[in-house]
């Protein structure tokens, strides 16, 4: 490689792949001062200088101007260098220009390695710098292929990884499958930017509302929180500083318009959207939809936040849920743990104050109340014998631990700073 052809080259990158033709030049000086000193011996005053119009290599070595010359590849006489010009004192320095007769071939050698490696480096630092800003929010995605259990996506000029993990449970990637993704990270790496997306992260949700509802992405709704477990169920809840605009209705949109349009997305993942509430028991009430709540009662402590609920004798299945699913998916909603009976079981056990709910109403007859809940008590027996709700009375918690696993308690340390009762914060849009 010629001056000439360094210079078009050079000028070629700059203009067609945005790199910055200094970051190259100071490159290919520092690599030819280190082949100047290893093939012509070190010095420490040494520079080298590339013409950024001609491509012409100069090495320059500076040495002090001193009474009595010592090292003449450091010092220069007083008298020497005023021969250069008058005006040099002793202690000051002055440049000489001490090119090498063969370093043409040298520096040739020389730049052809540094410009490689710095176009390399470049292009992977802008692509780094073109997808970071993106982190943390969703992209459209291609599939590839499958490597191993990981699936490889392409987001235009990067590849990225979608890791079995964060895979919906059962759902097919085929070639060239267009797909939403979240971005969960963007790492620079010595081979380049590496890239890790996710189809099972709550965000994934949320960013999908932002693009379908236009009360959302102007700000008219506000998202609260999301509870989600992917694949199969989702619950959020909104709310809209405007009296006049629904937020539920905004979300689902006319006949269902614009939430469908994300269920799509999103494989057939139910999506329950709730009013968000101030009031702690009116939230958990809407939280435990479709069930129907007799009462709540909340009970805070110094360490957690907790809340008893209590639902018909006919509603504690739809109550609880599949596996213990809707439950679960309101506790981390609200950001409390949810202790939940039957009205039968509620009485028999003074679980709350049942004064207020009562009312004006006739007590309990204590015979009656004692018919009935022997009937329930031999429904319950069969209830704890089924595997899906195994220990459910015991615990209390409604925490899933295969859940919880997979985000690595990720999920869990939001819901601390996303969740947290009567805040009005919104949900984490960083990046």
């Amino acid at each position: 490689m010629d001056k000439k052809e360094l210079v078009t080259a050079l000028n070629l990158v700059v203009k067609e792949k945005g790199i910055d033709k200094e970051i190259i030049y100071e490159a290919i000086e520092a690599s030819l001062l280190t082949a100047c000193k290893k093939n012509y011996g070190p010095s420490q005053n040494a520079r080298v200088e590339v013409n950024r119009e001609t491509g012409d290599i100069k090495v320059f070595a500076s040495k002090e101007v001193v009474e009595e010359v010592y090292d003449s590849a450091l010092e220069v006489s007083l008298e020497e260098a005023r021969e250069i010009s008058p005006s040099y004192e002793i202690g000051d320095f002055v440049e000489f220009e001490v090119t090498p007769k063969n370093f043409d071939r040298i520096s040739a050698q020389t730049a052809k390695q540094v410009f490689v490696q710095k176009f390399r480096e470049a292009e992977r630092e802008k692509l780094y710098n073109e997808y970071i800003v993106k982190e943390k929010d969703i992209d459209t995605a291609i599939v590839q292929r499958t490597e191993r259990r990981s699936v490889i996506v392409s987001l235009g000029k990067m590849e990225a990884m979608l890791p079995f993990r964060e895979q919906i449970p059962g759902e097919e990637y085929r070639f060239n499958d267009r797909i939403k993704v979240y971005i969960l990270e963007v790492r620079q790496t010595p081979k380049g930017p590496q890239i890790n997306v996710s189809r099972t992260h709550y965000e994934l949700v949320k960013r999908l509302f932002e693009l379908e509802v236009p009360e959302i992405y102007d700000g008219t709704v506000e998202i609260k929180s999301i509870a989600r477990e992917a694949g199969s169920r989702t619950k959020m809840a909104v709310y809209s500083k405007n009296p006049e605009v629904d937020p539920v209705g905004a979300c689902v949109g006319h006949n269902g318009s614009r939430v469908n349009v994300i269920v799509e997305e999103l494989k057939g993942e139910k999506i329950d959207i709730i009013n968000w509430s101030e009031d702690p028991g009116e939230f958990i009430r809407a939280a435990l939809n479709p069930a129907k709540v007799i009462a709540v009662a909340i009970e805070d402590t110094e360490t957690e936040k907790l809340a008893k609920v209590v639902v018909a004798d006919n509603q504690l299945s739809l109550a609880i849920g599949r596996e213990g699913q809707n439950v679960r998916l309101a506790a981390k909603l609200t950001g409390r743990k949810i202790d939940i009976k039957s009205e039968a079981q509620a009485r028999a056990t003074n679980f709350i104050d049942f004064t207020a709910v009562d009312g004006e109403e006739a007590p309990y007859e204590s015979d009656e109340f004692s018919d009935d809940y022997d009937d329930y008590d031999d429904d319950y027996d069969d209830y704890d014998e089924n595997e899906e709700y195994d220990d459910y009375e015991d615990s209390g918690d409604y925490d899933d631990g295969d859940y919880d696993d997979k985000y690595d308690g990720e999920y869990e340390d939001d819901s601390e700073e996303y969740y947290e009762d009567d805040s009005e914060e919104e949900l984490d849009t960083e990046d």
